[in-house]
Order: structure tokens, then C-alpha cells, then sequence
């Protein structure tokens, strides 16, 4: 992911333009805590592109296979939790490439 996809950007009728949903739907997303958007200093909601893709992805879940929000919510936050994983291996993976490296060099 691009540094500028997570940079908050759209106020809350363009992202759900962009999404495809109602406004509505984004303040109740927030409202059971499916996304956080992030503030301005006026207190006004501000998307990011990552924001909006992750909205897409609920609404996608939802309306093409039948998943409810409480699934969504489940198969999102796994998603996020094996996201985060792979970063843990793959930095896992490179401390013993290194550890190796200096095993064969002793």
C-alpha cells in the first residue's frame, strides 16, 4: 500500500461516492466501530483510499455473498490480523538469514 492511499483526503459524500454507499451508511460503519475515519480540525470525516477500498471490500462481502455485518466485521479483522502476520514472518524470516549469516561466518 501506497503511503498517499492512507492519507485522509475525502470528505464523507465523496468517499461514499467513491464506495458506492450512502453517507448513511458510512456514519453507521463508524458507528459500530467497521471504520474509523479520521478527523479534521473541525471535526469533519476524512477518508482515506484505504478507507474506501476497505469499504468496498464490506460492501462486496455483503451484497454479492450474502454475509452479514457481524461476519464482515469477522472476516475483515482477520484479514488485517493475517495482514500483520505475513509482516511478522517475513520479518522473522530475514532475523534468521542473518543469523545464519553470522553462524557460517563464526
Amino acid at each position: 500500500m501506497m503511503e498517499e492511499d492512507l492519507e485522509p483526503r475525502y470528505v464523507i459524500s465523496v468517499a461514499a461516492r467513491m464506495a458506492g454507499c450512502h453517507a448513511q451508511t458510512l456514519r453507521y460503519y463508524e458507528k459500530v466501530g467497521l471504520i474509523q475515519p479520521s478527523r479534521s480540525r473541525g471535526n469533519i470525516r476524512l477518508y482515506s483510499m484505504r478507507d474506501i477500498d476497505f469499504i468496498r471490500l464490506a460492501k462486496s462481502l455483503m451484497e454479492d455473498l450474502g454475509v452479514n455485518l457481524a461476519g464482515v466485521e469477522v472476516l475483515l479483522r482477520l484479514r488485517q490480523r493475517m495482514a500483520e502476520m505475513e509482516i511478522q514472518m517475513r520479518q522473522m524470516e530475514e532475523e534468521i538469514r542473518q543469523l545464519r549469516a553470522v553462524q557460517r561466518e563464526l
